[in-house]
Parts: structure tokens; sequence; C-alpha cells
């Protein structure tokens, strides 16, 4: 990686954090392929190694964008070049809303253009209250192009077409009532204390049953009925009989934590 991003570990709970501060964490080359790497590198990891992965930003802000000196580059380059670069920003997001693990945002400051899409592939999206959004790529006379599958799929097409043309900045309260972001804070410090109580909330689970749970969302996205059905039936009677499920009903019964609670 390049240094554009840190990743820290907690025993099983990973931290990965933006640290460009100098220019709010906004998106270069670097930056993206430093996400990719991260999360390519964190989804390989079992779910007893890797139970949640915490996404925050160092400094000011969570993701302030594009970065300008990377925008003013891109555009001297030729169609098939900003297509490849557009494709890496692409592959970022999706590995990240693909990765096994929770993941848990911790949005600060502000989240505008590309950070938006960071907030929609976060599994648990938690804002402190003077976070600032907004899908500002239209004010450059570009637009959310990459981003918008991801988007879209968090808040739906409606709340996209009100915000999407305008590009406005908006609040955290809004961002919470189109669905972005899952719970406001009053603060930073409130912010981490609410992180801590989530990440411990992941690791009550049990390893395997929380990857499945998350799993079995995406995988009913393009399903039929009677597919979604035969998914969810498949799914819950292997996670019954697997191990883990055993030991877990079997601890409930027995009125005692579970083995990976201990």
């Amino acid at each position: 990686m390049n240094g554009a991003v840190i990743v820290s570990r907690d025993g099983a709970v990973a931290r990965v954090t933006l640290s460009r501060p100098e220019v709010r964490n906004a998106f270069n080359a670097e930056l993206i392929a430093d996400l990719h790497d991260a999360f390519g590198m964190l989804a390989s990891e079992p779910p007893e190694a890797l139970r949640a992965i915490v996404l925050a930003g160092e400094g000011a802000a969570f993701c302030a964008g594009a970065d300008v000196a990377w925008m003013r580059a891109s555009a001297a380059l030729s169609v098939d070049d900003n297509e490849a670069d557009a494709r890496r920003m692409a592959e970022m997001l999706a590995s990240i809303d693909a990765c096994p693990a929770p993941v848990v945002a911790r949005v600060h400051g502000a989240a505008l253009g590309g950070g938006m899409g960071l907030c929609a592939v976060a599994d648990i999206t938690l804002a402190a209250a003077d976070t600032v959004f907004g899908f500002t790529e239209t004010k450059l006379g570009i637009l959310p192009a990459v981003i918008s599958p991801f988007v879209i799929a968090r808040i739906g097409e409606g709340q996209a077409r009100a915000l999407f043309p305008t590009g406005e900045r908006f609040d955290a309260e809004r961002a919470m009532r189109i669905g972005l972001v899952h719970e406001v804070l009053a603060d930073e410090a409130a912010m981490d204390e609410r992180v801590a109580a989530v990440v411990g909330e992941l690791l009550s689970a049990g390893p395997t049953a929380a990857r499945t749970a998350k799993a079995i969302i995406g995988e009913q996205r393009e399903l039929s009925p009677a597919d979604k059905q035969s998914l969810t039936v498949r799914a819950i009677a292997r996670q019954r009989v697997s191990p883990e499920g055993q030991e877990g009903l079997t601890a409930y019964l027995d009125k005692r934590p579970a083995a990976w609670r201990d």
C-alpha cells in the first residue's frame, strides 16, 4: 500500500483509516488503490479472526470527495483512461460492499462525492451531528455515476432523483431520514462510544452467523421469490446444524455464554 490508508488491529476488530488529513481524505489514485488492497486483504481472513471492521477518516473530515489535483489530472486523460480510472473506483467500492465481515463507518466532518459512496457500502453508518453530506459532483460539471449503484440500493431512486442533480449539501439528520446514515450522534465522543457499542454487539454474535446474515441480503438482490425462499431455507438449515449453530442453541438452553463470547 501507498500509506494513504492505515490498517490497525485490536484482536478480531480491524480499523481502516483514510490517512490524507491534509486534503480532508479526498480521493486520489493512491487512496483508491490502498482501500481496495486493504479490503481485499481483510476479506481473506476467516470469521473467527476478523469479526468487525471500522472505517474512519483521520483529521477534520471522513472523506471530502475527489482530490483537486487528481481531478485536474483526469481532465487531460483520454476517454479510455478515464474509464479505467473510474473502474478502479468502482472496484474499490465493490470490494467494501462485498467484504464478508461487517463494516461500521464512523463519519464526521464531511462526506461528499465519493465519500457518500463509502457511507453507502458500509453495513452500519454512524455520523456526528455536525457532519455535512452531499452528492456534490454536479457542482463541478460531472456526476455521481460510479457511486450510484451503491447509493441507489441504499437510499432508493426517489431520494437519488432529488439529490443527485442539485448537488446540494445537507445535514446528518436528513442523511438519516433518507437511509444513508443509521444513527446520528451528538459529537465525536458520543460517536466513538456508539462505535464501541456496535462493535461489541457484533462480537457477541456468532462469527459465521454474522457474516452469513450479511451475505444473505446481497444474495437475494436479483432472485425471484421462489429462489429467495430456496436460498433462505437452505441457509438457516445449514446454520442450525453447524457447530456454531449447535453451540449457540445449547448455550442459550444452558443459560451460559456461547463459546465465542468467552
